[in-house]
C-alpha cells in the first residue's frame, strides 16, 4: 500500500511538473502570437508525451545515482516528494519559473539525509550532475541564445517586420523544446517510482524504469502540460524582455540543443534554468530589447533557494513518514491541505489563456510607442 501511495504521489508531481514547466516551451511563441495559447499548450503536451520514450539515461541517474537506495524506503521517497510538490505549488502561484527538477532533488536529499544519515546522499554525484549542470546550463544557453538572436537580426531581418517569416520556424523550435522537456523531465518521476521499486525489492539495484512506469509518467507531465501553468507562461513570455518572433526563434532552438544534449549524457538539467537563460540572452542580442533584470534577479534567488527550501519540507516530511503509517498519513494530510490552500488563494486572482495579449508587429529595432507617434 505504501509503494502504491508513493508512486500515485510521485505522478501528481509529475503533473504538477508539467503545468508549472509549460512555460519552458511555448511561452515566446504564446508572447509573440507564433501560437494561440491552448494550441501551444495541446502541441507541447504531445510532444512531452513523446519525448518521454526517447531516452531513460537521466531516469537511471536518479534511481542509482543521488541517494544510496539500499538505506532509504518508500516512506522516504514519500516525504521527498511532498517536499517538491509544495515548492512547486509555491512558486507556481507567485509566477517564479523555479526549477521542478531542483524540487524534486531538493526534497529527496532532504529527506535522505535526515532520515537514513549524511553517508546515504552521493554528494559527489550531486555536485557533478546536478550543481554544475544547473549553474552552467543557463549561462550557455543565454550565449548561445544571444549570439544567434544577433546573427538573426544582422543578417536575415534587416528592418524588415520582425515577426514576418518566422512564425513557422517559432513553431518548429518550440516543438523542439517541448520534446526535449518530455526526454528530460519525465525520467525525473520515472527515476523516482524506479527508485522506490528498488527500496521496496520489487527491482533489482540499478534497474531501468519498466514500460507500465514509462508510460504513466509520460502521461502524467503530459496531463499537467495541457492544462498549463499560465502564471508562470506570463512572467517568461512577457516578463523578461520584449519577445520578437526572430528573437523567440533563436532562444528556443538555443534551448533545445542543450537540453537534448544533456539528456543524451544523462545530466538531470532543469529546462526552467535553460529556457530561462536562452530568454534572457535573446533579449541582449536584440538591439535595443529591454532586459528586465530586477525580474531576472528575483528568478536567479528563486533557483538559489530552490534545493535548500525543498530540502526542508522533504526533511520533516521525511522524518515524520518514517514514524510508521500515523506519521506518512500525516504528512500526506498536510500536503494535501497546504495544496488545497494554495489553489484557492490563486483563484482570486486567476492567471489563464485569456490572459495574454499579443501587439500587432511593429518593424524591426522600432519602439511600439514610437511607432504609433
Amino acid at each position: 500500500m505504501l509503494v502504491a501511495v508513493v508512486v500515485v504521489t510521485a505522478l501528481v508531481f509529475d503533473f504538477t511538473n508539467g503545468f508549472h514547466d509549460t512555460a519552458n516551451s511555448m511561452a515566446t511563441s504564446i508572447a509573440t502570437g507564433a501560437l494561440k495559447p491552448r494550441v501551444a499548450v495541446a502541441i507541447s503536451a504531445i510532444l512531452n508525451l513523446v519525448g518521454a520514450f526517447l531516452s531513460v539515461e537521466v531516469a537511471k541517474t536518479i534511481s542509482s545515482g543521488l541517494v544510496d537506495d539500499t538505506k532509504i524506503g518508500p516512506s522516504i521517497v514519500f516525504g521527498g516528494l511532498i517536499g517538491a510538490i509544495v515548492w512547486n505549488l509555491v512558486t507556481w502561484f507567485v509566477g517564479l519559473p523555479s526549477s521542478s527538477s531542483h524540487a524534486l532533488f531538493g526534497g529527496l536529499i532532504g529527506a535522505t539525509w535526515i532520515s537514513a544519515g549524511a553517508d546515504s546522499v552521493h554528494f559527489g554525484k550531486i555536485v557533478e550532475k546536478v550543481l554544475i549542470p544547473a549553474a552552467a546550463s543557463p549561462v550557455i544557453a543565454g550565449v548561445v541564445a544571444m549570439i544567434a538572436t544577433y546573427l538573426v537580426y544582422r543578417f536575415l531581418v534587416r528592418g524588415r517586420p520582425a515577426t514576418r517569416g518566422f512564425k513557422v520556424g517559432q513553431i518548429v523550435s518550440a516543438s523542439l523544446v517541448s520534446l526535449a522537456h518530455g526526454t528530460n523531465d519525465a525520467q525525473k518521476t520515472m527515476g523516482v517510482i524506479t527508485l522506490t521499486l528498488v527500496t521496496a525489492g520489487s527491482l533489482p539495484a540499478g534497474a531501468s524504469p519498466p514500460v507500465w512506469v514509462i508510460i504513466s509518467a509520460a502521461c502524467a507531465l503530459a496531463l499537467g502540460t495541457y492544462l498549463g501553468g499560465w502564471r508562470i507562461t506570463h512572467t517568461l513570455g512577457k516578463g523578461l524582455t520584449d519577445i520578437e518572433g526572430p528573437q523567440g526563434f533563436a532562444a528556443q532552438t538555443s534551448s533545445a540543443l542543450v537540453i537534448l544534449i544533456s539528456s543524451r549524457l544523462g545530466f538531470p538539467l532543469s529546462t526552467t534554468h535553460v529556457c530561462s537563460g536562452g530568454i534572457v540572452g535573446s533579449g541582449v542580442g536584440r538591439r535595443d530589447a529591454p532586459v528586465r533584470w530586477r525580474m531576472a534577479g528575483r528568478m536567479v534567488v528563486a533557483w538559489l533557494f530552490t534545493l535548500p527550501a525543498a530540502a526542508i519540507v522533504g526533511a520533516i516530511s521525511g522524518k515524520v513518514a518514517s514514524l510508521g503509517t500515523a506519521g506518512t498519513v500525516a504528512v500526506g494530510v498536510a500536503g494535501i491541505g497546504v495544496g488545497l490552500g494554495i489553489y484557492l488563494l490563486s483563484r482570486r486572482h486567476p492567471v489563464t489563456a485569456h490572459s495574454f495579449h499579443v501587439p500587432e508587429p511593429t518593424p524591426a529595432g522600432t519602439e511600439p510607442g514610437r511607432l504609433a507617434a
